[in-house]
């Protein structure tokens, strides 16, 4: 065989992995799928120990977090930054910054409330907010200082800009989302909550999987219609 074809044969292969890998294993297929899978539950039908999905609204506890890019007060947030690098006739992007923050929040059912366990949680937030900047695109104040703030810039060799892609996403008061867990009943002061909030649900983590938790509204719409269609709402 030519060795010309083998070597594109290689790269379709690696090419052909890297998307299958991405698709299946990656940070939304995989949050997507745990969810689509679990079994929901209302928050007043379960019982300490039980494993299942819940939908609800966000409330947040406290002080809100202020999402580093927008500027937007929210109860979660998580940010990917990339700059694009080039190899002779193929380029691809490669992770500057990747943070989530967790901030203390609960999410509503009725009038039930589900306290969400940070300790371990594995999340997909639609990133609604994208910037960039790059050749005749300077950063902006904000988007320097958050790059400053994390050890990078958005300068190079002789002062040139780098090609750099920022998304965000955050959970806002009162956005609905889905969450998968173990759940615990406690009094809201065993969880340093205020007394008024009473008893409350604790979604936390297992010995084996994180809490799951997104704000994707297919998975969100898809959760609620199956506990409609079940006869749970």
């Amino acid at each position: 065989m030519n060795s010309q074809y083998v070597i594109i044969l290689i790269f379709a292969s690696v090419f052909g992995g890297v998307v299958f890998y991405n698709y299946y294993f990656g940070r939304k297929a995989l949050v997507k799928r745990k969810l689509k899978k679990a079994t929901g539950k209302k928050v007043s039908d379960f019982v300490s120990g039980d494993i299942a999905k819940v939908v609800g609204k966000i409330e947040i506890v406290g002080e809100p977090l202020i999402a580093p890019l927008s500027g937007r007060q929210c109860a979660y947030y998580y940010v990917l930054v990339e700059q694009e690098r080039s190899t002779g006739k193929s380029s691809s992007w490669e992770t500057l910054i990747e943070e989530e923050v967790e901030g203390e929040f609960m999410i509503r059912d009725g009038r039930y409330r589900a306290h969400i366990n940070s300790d371990n949680i594995k999340s997909y937030l639609v990133q609604d907010r994208e910037y960039s900047s790059g050749l005749g695109d300077d950063a902006t104040e904000v988007l320097e200082k958050y790059l400053q703030a994390h050890g990078e810039k958005s300068t190079g060799l002789f002062n040139f800009n780098k090609t750099i892609r920022y998304k965000e996403g955050v959970l806002e008061q009162d956005e609905f989302m889905a969450v998968i867990g173990r759940g615990e009943w406690k009094n809201a002061s065993q969880i340093n909550l205020p007394d008024s909030y009473g008893r409350v649900l604790t979604i936390c983590s297992t010995e084996k999987e994180p809490v799951y938790l997104s704000d994707d509204p297919d998975t969100v719409e898809t959760a609620y219609s199956e506990l409609s269609t079940s006869g749970v709402l």
